[in-house]
């Protein structure tokens, strides 16, 4: 586990890019060019920062980031985290120690809160964040359109 770098932007990119034309783990209906991931990767700083989890090649197995929550003043205590583990690598405990060191960060940090939004049928991704003590709080009934379908999001929260 490190922070992420701008030459992990290919290996990020390419995970994320594969979600988004395969998969409803993420919203965005449009693949990122390189560019933007490294405008991606530019922004995160501090708590925000975006964090991979490598091999022992230093090959980037997965990676994740806290983001704020909404830009309202109010709201400057929680954060949303992101938790994506390569599709061949899924089932390792990738993702579990990927979204602990952002639980960590976050605390160490002095938020209040994280939130989750994932696609409700993800049972996987619920699982995981379940396992790491977020709660379901709520599901948002039909907000997103992918591949033709309307999704839910299942809210999960967890309180530092």
């Amino acid at each position: 586990m490190r922070l992420a770098g701008a030459d992990d932007a290919e290996a990020i990119r390419s995970t994320y890019n594969l979600e988004v034309t395969t998969a409803t783990s993420t919203f965005d209906l449009v693949p990122r060019s390189l560019n933007d991931q490294r405008s991606w990767l530019a922004a995160r700083s501090g708590a925000f920062s975006a964090i991979v989890a490598v091999d022992t090649d230093d090959v980037v197995v997965g990676f994740g980031s806290l983001s704020p929550y909404k830009d309202r003043a109010a709201y400057s205590t929680t954060v949303e985290d992101s938790v994506y583990v390569h599709r061949d690598r899924g089932g390792q405990g990738i993702g579990s120690t990927l979204l602990r060191e952002l639980v960590d960060i976050a605390r160490s940090s002095g938020f209040h809160a994280v939130m989750a939004r994932i696609e409700a049928g993800s049972a996987a991704s619920r699982a995981l964040h379940a396992s790491c003590g977020f709660e379901l709080i709520g599901i948002e009934r039909q907000v997103g359109r992918k591949f033709n379908r309307w999704l839910n999001v299942a809210v999960m929260q967890l309180l530092l």
